[in-house]
């Protein structure tokens, strides 16, 4: 079993509301994956395997690392439609999607809790078909030969958090807003599961002149 480095895209279009909109970086988030490819090289970082999901954040943040043709697109390392489960909830339960971030401190759990109980009508996907591509992607990943990046999403982040941790819906969403643009996560093997042994860092972004580019939006 291999260790999986995971590292969330670069900040995207913030005003964004739906998913198609949000769906590429921002400048800054551009930058960031410099930044975060140029301190994985100094720092003699090696992955035999790169992989991504298919959205257009990860590709670019991906390529902006320096990876491109060497990337394994994989459509299950995908985010959730948070955008969309939002939209139903709102329509279905009268629910408004906030405007800050601080809003979504309750947003999403309450979004999370609905979406798992089976009381969002036609969700994109279920809460346990997305835990399940999730662990059904990460363990295939694990069980291939040497360290392997995977560049994905906050939400599928939070989730293998969740899995590997045993986490409750609050403490699951507490860790998707908490996850910063960019940030390294890492899964190492032991015994036979995978446990997570690094989480949030942002080693890119530490000096005091790149502060302001510790984003979580």
């Amino acid at each position: 079993m291999s260790h999986i480095t995971l590292v969330r895209h670069g900040q995207a279009n913030t005003g964004a509301r739906d998913e198609l909109s949000y769906d590429r970086l921002s400048p800054l988030g551009h930058q960031q994956a410099q930044w975060l490819g140029a301190h994985m090289r100094g720092s003699g970082n090696h992955h035999t395997r790169i992989y991504s999901g298919t959205l257009t954040r990860h590709i670019e943040t991906a390529q902006g690392m320096g990876h491109d043709g060497d990337v394994i697109r994989d459509p299950r390392l995908n985010e959730m439609e948070y955008f969309t489960l939002a939209e139903l909830v709102r329509d279905q339960h009268g629910h408004e999607i906030p405007t800050e971030r601080e809003g979504f401190i309750e947003h999403l759990p309450m979004v999370f809790t609905a979406w798992q109980n089976g009381e969002i009508e036609n969700p994109p996907e279920t809460f346990a078909a997305f835990e399940q591509r999730v662990t059904e992607a990460l363990h295939e990943i694990a069980a291939g030969d040497g360290p392997a990046l995977v560049v994905t999403s906050g939400g599928l982040i939070a989730m293998s958090m969740r899995q590997f941790l045993n986490l409750e819906i609050a403490a699951f969403a507490r860790v998707a807003l908490a996850i910063m643009n960019t940030s390294v996560h890492r899964l190492f093997p032991i015994g036979d599961q995978l446990s997570p042994v690094l989480f949030n860092a942002v080693p890119h972004l530490e000096s005091p002149d790149r502060h302001f580019a510790q984003t979580h939006l």
